[in-house]
C-alpha cells in the first residue's frame, strides 16, 4: 500500500470536519480533485474508509484504522521537521494549536506575534474550538497543543497554566445596573442580549450555562467581535457578556460599564495542554514554555 503525505493529510482533515467538501477547502483542494484522491486510497485498500450521510462523512473501522496510523506518521514528520529545522533555515516548522474564543481572541494575539517574530521558520496553524473538542483533538493526534477551560475533564492530557478568563456583563453607563460591581447571571437572565456569532464556542458555552439555568438568551442581534458587542451595547442595544480584558480594554472609548458576574462558571482557568509536553517537537515545546510565562 502507498499513500503519500497528501493523501494522510487530506484524509485526516476530512475525517475531523466530518466533510469532504470541507476538508478539501482546508487541504487548499478542489472537489473533484479531493474526491478522486479518497476514491483511490480506497481502492488501494479494497475497503470503504469513509460512510457517506445527508450530513457529511464519517470514518468506518478501517478508516479509524488508516487515521490512527496517520496522525502517528504525520506526527513523526512534524517531529523531523522540528529537530531538523534547528540545524536549517529554510526548512519549515509547522505547530498546530486550538484555542478556545477567549484565549484566541484576548490572549494569544500578542503572545504568538513575539514567538513567530523571532523565529521566521516556524508556522503555527491556529484554529478556534469548544475546549470539549479541543481536548479529543489533541488526545486523538490531531493537534499538537491545546488551550482549554478547567471546566472540562482533560483526560490523560498533560497541563500547564496559562492565564485567568473572567467573563464580565457589560451595559451601557445610563443602565439601572450600572452602579453595580457584581451580579448574578440569573437577575439578567431575562434581558435582550447582543453576543456573538452562531457556532462561536464561547457563545455556545454561554447558552449552555443558560440553558441549565432555566432562561435561554434572548438576542437581539449576533456580532462577530467582543469590540462590536461593546458598541452595540454602549448604544443601549442590550447587554452582553466578554471577557474582562476586552471590557476593560473598550470601556476606555466606549460608554460601557462593566459588572463581575458572580456565578463559578464565569470564572475560568485557562490550561494549556498535550499529551505529554517532553514529547512535542522542539519548537512546539519552546511555544509551550513561551506561551506559560505569566500574562
Amino acid at each position: 500500500m502507498r499513500f503519500d503525505l497528501t493523501d494522510l493529510r487530506l484524509f485526516l482533515l476530512v475525517v475531523e470536519a466530518g466533510s469532504i467538501t470541507h476538508g478539501a477547502a482546508q487541504a487548499n483542494m478542489t472537489l473533484p480533485s479531493a474526491s478522486a484522491r479518497l476514491r483511490g486510497m480506497e481502492e488501494v485498500i479494497g475497503l470503504p474508509l469513509l460512510e457517506r450521510g445527508r450530513r457529511g462523512v464519517e470514518p468506518t473501522p478501517a478508516g479509524d484504522a488508516v487515521a490512527h496510523h496517520a496522525r502517528i506518521v504525520l506526527q513523526q514528520i512534524e517531529q523531523m521537521r522540528g529537530e531538523l529545522g534547528e540545524f536549517s533555515k529554510g526548512l519549515k516548522s509547522h505547530i498546530r494549536l486550538l484555542a478556545n474564543t477567549a484565549a484566541m481572541k484576548e490572549f494569544l494575539p500578542e503572545k504568538l506575534a513575539i514567538f513567530l517574530a523571532g523565529r521566521p521558520n516556524v508556522d503555527i496553524d491556529l484554529k478556534e474550538r469548544l475546549s470539549t473538542e479541543i481536548v479529543k483533538a489533541v488526545a486523538g493526534g490531531s493537534a499538537d497543543v491545546g488551550i482549554i477551560t478547567n471546566a472540562v475533564d482533560p483526560g490523560k492530557l498533560e497541563l500547564r497554566s496559562f492565564a485567568i478568563d473572567r467573563l464580565v456583563l457589560v451595559v451601557a453607563r445610563s443602565s439601572k445596573w450600572a452602579g453595580h460591581r457584581h451580579i448574578a447571571f440569573q437577575d439578567v437572565a431575562g434581558q435582550e442580549f447582543v453576543g456573538l456569532s452562531a457556532g462561536s464556542p464561547l457563545q455556545d458555552y454561554l447558552g449552555d450555562h443558560a440553558a441549565r439555568a432555566g432562561h435561554p438568551l434572548s438576542f437581539r442581534i449576533r456580532m462577530r467581535t467582543f469590540e462590536s458587542i461593546c458598541r452595540m451595547v454602549a448604544h443601549g442595544v442590550g447587554v452582553g457578556i466578554v471577557p474582562e480584558t476586552a471590557a476593560k480594554r473598550y470601556r476606555r472609548s466606549m460608554t460601557i460599564h462593566s459588572i463581575r458576574l458572580t456565578d463559578i462558571w464565569a470564572t475560568r482557568h485557562l490550561a494549556i495542554c498535550a499529551r505529554r509536553f517532553d514529547d512535542l517537537h522542539p519548537h512546539a515545546r519552546e511555544l509551550v514554555e513561551h506561551l506559560s510565562r505569566v500574562n
